[in-house]
């Protein structure tokens, strides 16, 4: 008669999981490492905790493969505080190169269908609503929307997973849409902001057209452009 054989659960080694997490995409229209790495510095310097420390994807199709050179710009990056993780849109001779770096090799990029992220039976996120004015240096994170009923001054920074709400004078930074939602929206109303995201995808101040400048705003993420359009 033979003895029952022992189940002896394996022990979990490791997983492989689709993920939300939003990169900073660096697209590239000037051949020229210098002036490109000067740029790239001058933009960080304005929103220094936003970009430092950045995972970034390397977008070169608007220049031509043999016209640079792979290894000198990532060492310019990385002098940056920049993680550069991939490259997309290269010719074979830099995708090869990068993969010799270590880096990873996109296809094209073409933005993939918006997907739902809420399970079923999860509760939504309640909004947050912040009745007192956002000072400098203050950072203000919701898991839903974000409410501010009064002003958000120089150098504060508000955080969202849902949409943000401002009555009132937008002028520090705001970054909607965390977790890769898309679909988020920002609405103010005076837009003086520093520094504007949906989902990863910004635009700094000087990015602003001037007669968009202290006007009511909406912002919303259209592909990988953001588009801000009157309120």
């Amino acid at each position: 008669m033979s003895s029952p054989i022992s189940a002896t659960p394996r022990p979990l080694i490791c997983e492989l999981k689709g993920s939300g997490f939003t990169f900073t995409v660096l697209k590239v229209f000037d051949a020229d490492v210098g002036r490109l790495g000067a740029e790239v510095a001058r933009r960080i310097d304005q929103a220094p905790v936003f970009f430092r420390g950045a995972s970034v994807i390397l977008d070169v199709q608007a220049v031509v493969d043999d016209a640079w050179h792979l290894p000198e710009l990532i060492t310019v990056l990385r002098a940056l505080e920049l993680v550069p993780i991939a490259i997309r849109g290269a010719g074979a001779l830099r995708e090869d190169e990068a993969r010799t770096m270590g880096l990873g090799v996109l296809g094209d990029a073409r933005t993939p269908p918006v997907e739902s992220r809420a399970d079923v039976g999860e509760k939504p996120a309640t909004a947050r609503l912040i009745t007192e004015p956002v000072r400098s240096g203050q950072q203000i994170y919701a898991k839903g929307d974000l409410i501010v009923v009064g002003s958000v001054s120089h150098g504060a920074e508000l955080l969202a997973e849902g949409n943000i709400h401002v009555y009132g004078p937008l002028r520090g930074r705001a970054l909607a849409g965390l977790r890769d939602n898309r679909a988020a929206r920002i609405f103010c109303r005076a837009l003086e902001a520093e520094l504007i995201s949906i989902a990863g995808y910004y635009r700094l101040a000087e990015d602003l057209e001037s007669a968009q400048r202290g006007q009511p705003a909406q912002i919303h993420l259209d592909g990988e452009n953001l588009h801000v359009l009157p309120l």
